[in-house]
């Protein structure tokens, strides 16, 4: 089970701070973003092989679930 930052929302990031730059923008100017997306992952595949289990509703609001 992983709890984290959206990738895809990450690169979103990169390329706004991207284009940013490249008009003429210091990089020294620019705020630093923390990502307000978040992601749970769940594993059911490994957790299957540790003995583990994870109760439906659980798995249901899940962003991902890998069997």
């Amino acid at each position: 089970m992983s709890y984290g930052t959206s990738l895809t929302d990450a690169y979103r990031h990169v390329g706004i701070y991207t284009g940013r730059i490249l008009k003429g923008t210091k990089p020294a100017d620019l705020p630093v973003q923390q990502s307000t997306k978040v992601e749970l992952v769940i594993n059911l595949r490994t957790a299957k092989a540790l003995g583990l289990t994870f109760p439906l509703p659980l798995s249901g609001r899940a962003d991902e679930v890998i069997e």
